[in-house]
């Protein structure tokens, strides 16, 4: 039987976890299903034995690799909360669910501060607007200071309070370290706007919560981040909730503080920071709190906006609201052998059982047989729900020609939303199987693996045969071999990691083809077309305006040319998609007895090598690096980032002064053994963090490597 599901939308909170690698993020959710309920065991991430990783490959790394969405309920509340990975391969999966989220935590370390990636997750909530919450955690490790991590923050991704918002404490650690490196160990957090400590007891993981009053040596902090939080809050309290009472040297009322945090949050003036230690189980259920308290609902998001799928420029929108027209987001397909699983959140209207649901950018219509709430664990199977509501996130199996980004809607009601932009693929690899019986297997596995990841592309190579897999890193690409073994049961052989390199025309070119023979039979095409490159804020592959003027040309003719165009500039002159390139055709002219579509493939390709001869250049993909080392150590890395092409952008000293992150743009290929090189360039003590950045020109000694001179 279908469970049956609430509408109030106040009651619901769509959230991530976002953060670096290793911040403790994974363990944070552990914590906050099993506080509410939602298990009945503490996994743990060294053990494997975590709800959300799931996936055998996140069990042996200890890593979390594929989002996972988890339904739970806390004091009233619906939370469905997405984990998401830390490592810079898996950044599609913090885009896209970073995309669909009203609200997320953003998780620290309480001893490093701001990592690498910690900025790049920043970005991508920034890009959506996303209000958030901070959490320290591992304020039980050796170094661990709350004071530094906040002024990191500020440093790094809040310069400027007036237009980057600022982080706030609401909830601060009683002591740091642990009780062998501290005589202040942490043991508990203090609420600064009961202005109570809570104590966490050991002996049922932290589940026991014991309130007491502020022990005498912590006061002198509770007050003084107490005022720092009055201080920034009665800068906007225009509805006058706690200034009064502030100024009046009287105690507010909790509740009022309480809405005045909420509404600069969801303003973006204030991120409340939260403290405590997933390990130690402290912390975690004033976590929970705040998200119910400081998060958005959906209806605090602002109305969703698209096209009218048949009229571009008219803007459509939507509201969270059941009554409205029905329309959603896919934001992650995923491989189940019973049925591909499409994860849809649910902006506006009601998504209901046996509907017919409009993909408006395929222009098909979808059957959507039932929805289902999923468990991370496939062994607890999907909970199969009677409606969608305006503001959940359902599951839907079996869709045919929908994939990840596309929209789905009312039939009658339609409307385009703005698809999940991702990064371009920056490393390849070839590969085949084993045994050449499995190659069409092997085929149908890749296009299931493209289907689930838009951050992994595969295609054939038109020189050698080979088969290529392209992603994010490396590791992204090792992930994906192991599941092809793991989950498909094939043996494959892969090449060496190589850099997947761009191309992109030297200038703007106009260009006349025309067709007179095909072989040695008459035919008939004349096609003037245009080719620039354009500026955008992140590089694509290819895009494409076909004949935006009225012609006589049969369309059947120009579509033929059009592909042929879009054909040819994914593969570009040496083999590489072209980026950046537009191609248009701007005058086409025909013959009623002897044009073909075949003359206009003619014409197009003909155009296209005209318009490339002596015009292309080699573009390769560039990284961001960001190396902390210990300042003893900062001349060996400045050193190596010279010989490996680099340049260097900033150095900048940790607040401790110890530690300095010096951070560079360094050619990818010169980068696929650096993290465990620059290790040995500091005695194992400095870290690296790696994510893409651009493409630059390559130099001529990289283009003739690939030539083969």
């Amino acid at each position: 039987m279908a469970k049956q599901t609430g509408t109030d939308l106040k009651l619901v909170r769509n959230i991530g976890v976002i953060a670096h690698i290793d911040a403790g993020k994974t363990t944070t959710t552990e914590h906050l299903l099993y506080y509410a309920g939602a298990k009945h065991k503490l996994g743990g991430v060294d053990e494997g034995t975590t709800e959300t990783d799931y996936d055998p490959e996140e069990q042996q790394r200890g890593i979390t690799i594929y989002s996972a969405c988890v339904p739970f309920e806390w004091a009233g509340y619906t939370i469905n909360l997405i984990d998401t990975p830390g490592h810079v391969d898996f950044t599609a999966e913090v885009e896209r669910s970073l995309r669909v989220l009203d609200g997320a935590v953003v998780v620290f370390d309480g001893q490093k501060g701001v990592e690498a990636q910690s900025e790049t997750v920043w970005r991508q909530a920034n890009k959506y607007g996303v209000p958030r919450l901070v959490f320290v955690n591992k304020m039980d490790v050796v170094g661990a200071n709350f004071a530094q991590t906040l002024e990191s923050i500020h440093q790094r991704l809040t310069p400027d309070f007036a237009s980057h918002g600022r982080p706030v404490p609401v909830v601060i650690p009683i002591g740091a370290g642990g009780p062998s490196d501290s005589s202040r160990p942490f043991r508990g957090v203090i609420d600064l706007i009961e202005m109570k400590a809570r104590f966490f007891d050991a002996g049922d993981l932290g589940k026991t919560v014991r309130t007491a009053e502020i022990p005498d040596e912590d006061l002198d902090d509770a007050h003084k981040y107490r005022e720092l939080l009055f201080d920034v809050l009665t800068q906007s309290d225009e509805k006058d909730l706690i200034t009064s009472a502030v100024l009046d040297g009287q105690d507010p009322d909790p509740a009022k503080v309480r809405q005045l945090v909420r509404e600069q949050c969801l303003a973006g003036k204030i991120y409340p920071v939260l403290s405590g230690s997933g390990r130690e189980h402290i912390g975690i259920q004033p976590l929970l709190d705040a998200v119910t308290y400081y998060l958005p609902s959906p209806l605090d998001r602002p109305p969703v906006t698209g096209v009218d799928p048949k009229h571009p420029k008219r803007e459509e929108r939507r509201k969270p609201d059941p009554k409205e027209p029905f329309c959603g987001l896919v934001f992650k397909a995923a491989w189940h052998p019973n049925g591909h699983r499409f994860f849809v959140r649910i902006y506006s209207g009601v998504m209901r059982p046996n509907m017919r649901a409009y993909n408006p950018g395929k222009d098909v219509k979808e059957n959507v047989a039932k929805l289902f709430h999923v468990h991370a664990d496939p062994a607890r199977g999907l909970e199969e729900v009677d409606t969608g509501p305006a503001g959940d996130i359902v599951c839907v199996v079996g869709l045919k020609d929908t994939v990840t980004g596309d929209t789905l809607c009312d039939t009658q009601h339609p409307i385009l939303l703005e698809a999940i932009t991702f990064a371009e693929a920056v490393v390849s690899q070839s590969i085949e199987p084993e045994s050449g019986g499995d190659k069409d297997k092997l085929g149908l596995a890749l296009d299931i693996l493209q289907l689930e990841d838009p951050t992994f592309k595969v295609k054939a190579d038109k020189d050698t045969g080979q088969t290529l897999m392209s992603g994010m890193g490396t590791l992204h690409l090792e992930v994906k071999r192991h599941r092809l073994e793991r989950d498909f049961r094939l043996k494959v052989r892969v090449g060496k990691p190589a850099v997947s390199f761009r191309e992109q025309l030297k200038g703007p070119r106009t260009v006349q083809a025309v067709i007179d023979r095909l072989g040695d039979k008459p035919a008939f095409a004349r096609l003037k077309v245009s080719f620039t490159n354009f500026k955008t804020e992140k590089p694509v592959a290819v895009f494409n305006v076909v004949n935006v003027d009225e012609s006589p040309v049969p369309a059947a003719f120009l579509a033929a040319a059009e592909r042929a165009l879009f054909e040819a500039l994914q593969t570009g002159e040496l083999g590489y998609p072209m980026m950046n390139a537009q191609a248009r055709i701007i005058d086409a002219q025909f013959d009623q007895q002897l044009s073909t579509e075949d003359a206009f493939v003619a014409a197009a390709i003909q155009a296209y090598r005209e318009a490339t001869r002596d015009n292309m250049q080699l573009l390769e993909p560039i990284m961001k690096v960001t190396v902390t080392t210990p300042s003893a150590f900062v001349g060996n890395v400045l050193g190596d980032i010279s010989g490996r092409r680099g340049e260097i952008d900033a150095q900048e000293m940790s607040p401790t002064g110890t530690m300095v992150d010096v951070i560079a743009r360094i050619p990818l290929a010169n980068l696929f053994t650096y993290a465990n090189e620059v290790r040995s360039l500091s005695q194992g003590r400095a870290a690296a963090g790696i994510e893409p950045h651009s493409y630059a020109p390559a130099p001529p000694e990289v283009l003739r490597q690939l030539m083969g001179e």
